[in-house]
């Protein structure tokens, strides 16, 4: 059988493993929190989103334990300031598995060890010993006969990738082509996976126009707002698809092919400063929402269509100590203290949050009131949003259904999701003096349907209030998917723009 025939095969069977073991969408946890909470509340927030798999950033003792018989299949980070003494000494790296992986096993359900964090863009110095520790680490679970049970890599920035657009044409950096070599042979001979931090909102962001949000979104599902490969003639509706296929593509282009991508963070931050706009909780909702369900439904990406892209989102909490600029600290679900950013449906698939096919803000997204807010402040929300804010508030009157003369916290979701959905195409926002917040559970109930609800026929329920506006209206010096008469063209000029 020709080697090529054996590659493809391969692909199928990995294919079907996958399918067998289930997709997932795992998440990670940080530990660059002032206050980070206890290791048994971090495990009752993940038994809540039944979130069945997570990245620790490091090897964190308590959470390896309480982690214990919970049936949560874990991956084990060395933390970068860990790698030169692992890569360096065999012995070292005995010593790290004898500590951190070997005592947890097998009530702790460890699977991965991701050796280091984006070594070759962030700490080039030690670019020489990250395949040496990665070779430690495997020799060490070999010894401990652990090497069926826990698998090694070390997931890489798309940084890697200096041109990741067309997919097609993608190569590594070539001043690493040596270490990417011994990296993916290592891959390639333990089975492992290639390990990638995918984040869309760093491509767009650094795209400086070029591409639209609603690509880094998953917004873009017509044919017409698709970006297609002059190469390959693939149509990529979102950015994180062309991101995967990138590193597949670079990985074909030293020869190697049959190696998984598994994708060990992506997401949206949901605060960002002055100069960040694009940072905000209702961007943050609609793309890990969209993840979530792109995920999920396992469809793989245009060139690699059968092999399902597991992923970790990035990040459960907050993480108040990392340097940089304001939204590097906030790409978490939660706060440290606890509270919800907003609230993510981790468990089913649905359609695709917020397309430019949707009339009147995002379907499955939906701004309800906080129930720890202050009553007071609650019916202030609640009176300005169906006075000057002109919601839609006859289904919460006398005998109308979503009628709750004793549920303040349920009357006010209604009016606030109400004017959200009415406005937020023109950019209102889901705040209400603090007391809102967005999430992607639907507050419905009976014959209450709330804005955003999502009927049988995949439209958006929105009662009898006046249609508002297809698409926002923005600023015209980026390329937005606003007016669509000539749309037919906008493939061509894409695939004549990338083919340059």
């Amino acid at each position: 059988m020709s080697r090529v025939s054996w590659e493809e095969c391969i692909l199928l069977l990995m294919a079907l493993l996958a399918n067998a073991s289930g997709t997932f969408i795992g998440i990670n946890i940080g530990t660059e929190i002032s206050n980070l909470p206890s290791a048994s509340n971090i495990i009752s927030i993940l038994k809540i989103h039944e979130i069945k798999h997570v990245r620790l950033l490091d090897a964190d003792h308590q959470m390896l334990t309480a982690l214990a018989n919970t049936g949560v299949e874990v991956m084990v980070s060395v933390p970068n300031d860990q790698l030169l003494k692992v890569g360096e000494s065999r012995s070292e790296a005995a010593d790290w598995i004898n500590k951190n992986i070997a005592p947890y096993l097998p009530a702790t359900n460890i699977t991965y060890i991701a050796v280091g964090n984006e070594v070759l863009t962030t700490i080039p110095n030690a670019a020489l010993v990250l395949v040496p520790a990665m070779q430690f680490l495997q020799s060490a679970l070999l010894a401990a006969n652990l090497n069926t049970q826990v698998k090694v890599s070390s997931p890489q920035s798309m940084d890697i990738i200096p041109k990741s657009f067309p997919p097609s044409t993608s190569t590594f950096n070539s001043t690493w082509n040596s270490v990417m070599y011994q990296f993916l042979q290592f891959l390639k001979n333990t089975g492992s996976s290639f390990m990638l931090n995918a984040q869309p909102y760093y491509g767009y962001t650094k795209g400086n126009g070029i591409f639209p949000i609603e690509y880094a979104l998953f917004r873009s599902s017509t044919p017409n707002s698709q970006i297609v490969d002059p190469n390959t003639l693939f149509y990529y509706t979102n950015m994180f698809d062309a991101m995967v296929d990138a590193a597949y593509y670079s990985m074909q282009a030293l020869n190697f092919s049959g190696i998984p991508v598994l994708v060990t963070a992506s997401g949206w931050p949901s605060r960002g400063g002055a100069n960040e706009p694009d940072a905000t909780i209702d961007n943050a909702l609609v793309y890990n929402s969209n993840l979530v369900n792109h995920v999920l439904n396992g469809s793989g990406t245009p060139s690699q269509p059968s092999i399902p892209i597991n992923t970790y989102l990035y990040e459960l909490f907050n993480e108040d100590l990392l340097p940089g600029p304001i939204s590097e600290k906030n790409w978490g679900m939660y706060n440290p203290n606890g509270t919800a950013v907003y609230t993510l449906n981790f468990g089913s698939v649905n359609e695709t949050t917020d397309t430019v096919t949707v009339p009147l803000g995002e379907v499955g997204v939906f701004c309800v009131a906080n129930s720890s807010a202050d009553s007071t402040a609650l019916k202030e929300g609640l009176d300005w949003a169906c006075g000057s804010g002109s919601a839609n508030c006859s289904a919460i009157q006398p005998g109308q259904p979503c009628y709750e003369s004793d549920n303040l916290v349920a009357t006010a979701s209604y009016a606030f999701n109400d004017y959200y959905h009415m406005t937020q195409a023109n950019g209102g926002t889901c705040n209400f003096g603090d007391t809102a917040m967005i999430t992607s559970v639907d507050p419905s109930h009976g014959s209450c349907i709330f804005a955003g609800s999502s009927g049988s026929n995949g439209t958006t329920n929105r009662g009898s209030v006046a249609s508002g506006p297809m698409v926002p209206v923005n600023d015209g010096s980026r390329l937005r998917f606003l007016d669509w008469s000539h749309a037919h063209t906008v493939p061509l000029v894409l695939f004549f723009w990338f083919a340059l």
